[in-house]
Formats: C-alpha cells, sequence, structure tokens
C-alpha cells in the first residue's frame, strides 16, 4: 500500500511539472472570464449600432463574403459569435495560376451584421496584426500557449495530471493517522472528534506567522475551500483539449454521450463545392430548425450560426432557444447537422435534457467559460485564476524553502563529520 510520503512526493512533483502552465492558463483564465466585454472595449468599431431586424442572416453574409472576396472561402458565419461580434471564418481558395492556396495572411472577418461589409481582417490567435489579435492571442495562449495541436496536447495532459492531483491534494489535507492501541470505545470517540478538529486547522490561516507557515496555510486553506471549482476547472480542460480521447472515452463510460464528431464518418477528400450554397443552407436549416424546436417543444430566441463542415460533408445550423445553458455568446446551442448536397437532416443536438453526457459536458463548457450565473460568477471565475496562480507560485515556494533546508542540513552533516574525522583518526 503507498503511503503518505508516497503521495505527498507524487503532489510535490506533479505540481512542479504544472506550476509554470498553471500560472499562464490562470493569468490568461482571468482575463478570458470577461472576454467579450474586453472586445468591445477594445474594437468598438467591431459593433455597429444596428437595429437586429436589419441584420441579415448567417447564410446571407456568408454568400456575400463569397462572391465579394474571390481569394478565400467561408467556412462558418456567426451572428455575435465568442467575443460578441458578427464574423466569419475563412480559409483561401486555390489560386488557378500556382494550384497552391492564395496567401490571406487572416482566417477571421469581422462583419457588420446589416450591410456585410468587412469592419476587420485578423489572424486569429496571433499578434501579426497587433492590437487586433491581441484577446485571441491570450486565448490562444489560454487554450494552447500558442503553439497549435502541440500546445492543445500538453495542456490536455496538464490537465489530466491536475484532476488526478486534485484528490491526491485533498487526501493530504487529512491529518496524518496516530497509533491509539489499547484505547477503550470512549478514547475511540474522542480520538474520532479529535480528527475532525485537527482537519479543521487545514481550513484556516494563520495570522500572523513566519513566511513559510503563511504560504503553507494559502497552498492548503485556498486548495480547501475551492476544491470543487478546482477540480471542475481541471476537469472542463481535459474537456477542452482532449475532448476526442480522454473525455470522450471517460464520460461514454458512465453516460450516454454524443458528441458530433462521434456521429460523422470523414469523407476520403473534404468537399469542395456543395450543392446547397449558403442562401440554400440557410433556407434549409431554418425550416429543419423549425420541425426540431416544434417537437421538442422548444421556442426559437434568434439565430446564431452556419457552418460548413467540408471534412464530413455537412453544414450545421444553431439557434438560441429558450433552453440554453449558457447566458453569453455561446458555443454549443440547439443545432441541426444535414448533408451539404441534399439537404437531409442527418443529427440534431439539444443543449441540454437529450443525453446526459452532452448536458454535462455543456455545463462543464459554460462553468468554464463563465457564460452562467451572470456577473457574479465571471467576477468568481476571474477571482479563481489568481488563486490558481496563488497555488501554483506557493506550491514551488514550499518546495524551494524545503529544498534549502535539506541542502543546508545535509551541508552540515557533511561539516560535522569533516570535524569529528581526526579525532577517531588519531584515537
Amino acid at each position: 500500500m503507498f503511503t503518505r510520503s508516497f503521495w505527498v512526493r507524487l503532489h510535490r512533483w506533479a505540481g512542479l511539472t504544472m506550476a509554470g502552465f498553471l500560472i499562464v492558463v490562470g493569468l490568461t483564465g482571468s482575463l478570458l472570464a470577461f472576454y467579450p466585454e474586453l472586445e468591445r472595449l477594445v474594437h468598438p468599431h467591431w459593433y455597429p449600432d444596428r437595429d437586429p431586424s436589419t441584420w441579415l442572416s448567417a447564410g446571407r453574409l456568408g454568400a456575400h463574403l463569397d462572391t465579394a472576396e474571390p481569394r478565400l472561402r467561408v467556412t462558418q458565419v456567426s451572428l455575435q459569435g465568442f467575443d460578441g461580434a458578427t464574423s466569419a471564418w475563412v480559409e483561401p481558395r486555390i489560386d488557378p495560376a500556382t494550384g497552391q492556396p492564395f496567401q490571406l495572411g487572416y482566417d477571421y472577418v469581422v462583419l457588420d451584421p446589416a450591410t456585410g461589409t468587412v469592419l476587420d481582417r485578423m489572424q486569429w490567435g496571433s499578434l501579426r496584426n497587433g492590437w487586433t489579435g491581441l484577446m485571441s492571442f491570450v486565448y490562444a495562449l489560454h487554450y494552447s500557449l500558442a503553439l497549435d495541436m502541440p500546445g492543445v496536447w500538453l495542456l490536455g495532459i496538464c490537465a489530466f495530471i491536475w484532476t488526478l492531483d486534485c484528490f491526491v491534494g485533498f487526501y493530504l489535507t487529512f491529518p496524518a493517522n496516530q497509533s491509539r492501541t489499547g484505547q477503550a470505545n470512549r478514547q475511540e470517540c474522542v480520538a474520532h472528534v479529535s480528527w475532525w478538529q485537527r482537519w479543521k486547522t487545514a481550513w484556516m490561516i494563520k495570522w500572523p506567522a513566519s513566511p513559510y507557515r503563511l504560504n503553507f496555510d494559502l497552498h492548503r486553506a485556498s486548495g480547501l475551500w475551492l476544491w470543487g471549482a478546482l477540480l471542475i476547472f481541471a476537469w472542463s480542460s481535459v474537456y477542452m483539449n482532449l475532448w476526442d480521447t480522454v473525455y470522450t472515452l471517460t464520460t461514454r463510460a458512465f453516460f450516454d454521450y454524443r458528441p458530433y464528431w462521434t456521429e460523422f464518418r470523414p469523407r476520403p477528400v473534404p468537399m469542395e463545392r456543395p450543392g446547397l450554397n449558403w442562401l440554400d443552407a440557410q433556407t434549409v436549416g431554418e425550416r429543419l430548425m423549425a420541425v426540431q424546436v416544434a417537437q421538442a417543444g422548444l421556442t426559437v430566441r434568434r439565430p446564431v450560426s452556419l457552418r460548413l463542415y467540408r471534412e464530413f460533408g455537412l453544414y450545421q445550423y444553431q439557434v438560441e432557444t429558450n433552453r440554453e445553458i449558457d447566458d453569453r455568446p455561446r458555443r454549443y446551442t440547439t443545432q441541426v447537422f444535414f448533408d451539404a448536397d441534399s439537404g437531409a437532416l442527418k443529427f440534431t443536438l439539444l443543449p441540454a435534457g437529450q443525453y446526459a453526457g452532452n448536458t454535462l459536458s455543456n455545463w462543464l463548457y459554460a462553468l468554464h467559460m463563465a457564460n452562467v450565473f451572470g456577473l457574479p460568477y465571471r467576477i468568481f471565475v476571474c477571482l479563481l485564476g489568481v488563486v490558481i496562480v496563488l497555488l501554483s507560485s506557493t506550491g514551488v515556494y514550499l518546495w524551494w524553502k524545503k529544498r534549502r533546508s535539506r541542502a543546508t542540513a545535509q551541508a552540515r552533516r557533511g561539516s560535522a563529520t569533516v570535524t569529528a574525522s581526526p579525532g577517531r583518526a588519531s584515537a
């Protein structure tokens, strides 16, 4: 059986391994709790004052951009997307003269929702466009260390270690067992109460105290008081980075979980030109969605996005209904998937109440992104990012102090041995 010292060492080295990564994601996560608000502050021209009744549909915006910009093709149009702006994701077309993709220099376009006019172009997650890409770069740091897929996997592994370490850290707050052989039943009860009294100190911070004791109390008590939130953010990080491997396999072991990427097989070759153009896809999406929401007893509040998955040969149409979990620009809403050639319905996903695993996953995403419970929860998530930095920093400090103490003690023992050696030799 593993001893307590084993778990201490495991917690120590897991924490040291994760510390640098968690400091980065903690600081960036504090900012991202207010991502749409910060984007609006930095880029007010992204949000022209337009009556929503004058907004063009996602399909019409996609068709307009496809026609106006012959060097690109649209993959998704969002009305008030993640950053709160109306936008489109794009990719380069093939240059007939060279047979190679055009060099666009951007993959994200901000649009006027009423006219389709391009308000800004940027390479999402990059600072090559200066301040225009600042918040997207912060997001890329948080999600992948701005290293694309290698960073996604690296932070995903870190999140998995963090999840397991949450349980190890919780166990280590328990008081160490003490031998009580020969005690009577009444004494056992007294000892039991004493255990709870001793554990109670783990929830407290002693003031005043030495720097070491203060850091130890901050590390232990903050981890205990916020343990549930830390576990949620650790596991939701696994969901967001290892979504198609560890998270899907684990969730499916306990719940009925049907994310779209498990429901379709990729085409041998991505679709080049779908049978339905953007205007046709908008019409089909609206018709299919009307049937699905009626069957589910939902009410559509507004359209959200239209996306073409060329690798699957499918369109995805999303709307906001009265059953949404998120209260801000969202990612997982009520969705229909349909064939990009024939328009045949392939799959429907509701944000909650359809499949238990999907409902749980959507809640994890909404909690992680601070998309629920309004401003108070966003402030909490912002402060939680600071606490994650605190936990990592105090953990490193405690390791450094212990390492230095051990080195000092070892040096003293070595000095004492050298001093005593001549006496033993002369004897």
